[in-house]
């Protein structure tokens, strides 16, 4: 199979990195991602992960992919995916608005890019959270991650994360 790459970027900032579809270790979740391309919405910084951006999109694969290459403790680079049930992000206090964003009875996928060490997928209320590792940065890094922090320090609000065929 031949290598594939997606672009992911921080649309208001003009920034953008390159990521290999790690195909060999995710392939059921990165055939699903590809197929489902471009994605994107607004832009999180993770409370309890560190060093995580991520946007909340509505699930498209037909199947949910099994838990393959899974980690909770992500590496700079590593693009994850997690899917979600309505009850465990659809409440007030995740800080998605006044109101739920997340409709009952309907998941939520969470694409994820970590760019700095010393991440782990733990949180508090439910305890280990494991991700699904699909891809990883091979080009831009360093000029994600000084967005990235830009983005923790300046705000996210306006903000996209897209994911785009490179």
């Amino acid at each position: 199979m031949t290598d594939r790459f997606v672009d992911v970027s921080l649309d208001k900032r003009g920034v953008r990195c390159t990521a290999k579809l790690l195909d060999d270790r995710a392939p059921v979740t990165c055939e699903a991602v590809w197929q489902a391309l471009p994605l994107g919405g607004d832009v999180y910084h993770a409370k309890y992960a560190r060093n995580e951006i991520y946007t909340l999109v509505p699930p498209f694969a037909a199947e949910e992919p099994p838990l393959e290459n899974p980690t909770v403790t992500p590496i700079p680079g590593d693009l994850c995916y997690f899917a979600f049930s309505d009850t465990q992000l659809g409440t007030a206090s995740h800080g998605y608005g006044p109101k739920p964003t997340i409709r009952p009875g309907h998941g939520v996928v969470d694409l994820a890019l970590f760019y700095e060490r010393n991440n782990l997928l733990l949180n508090g209320d439910t305890g280990w959270v494991p991700g699904i590792v699909w891809g990883t940065v091979v080009d831009g890094l360093d000029r994600m991650a000084e967005a990235c922090q830009d983005l923790w320090r300046a705000g996210a609000l306006g903000e996209t994360l897209s994911f785009r065929r490179a």
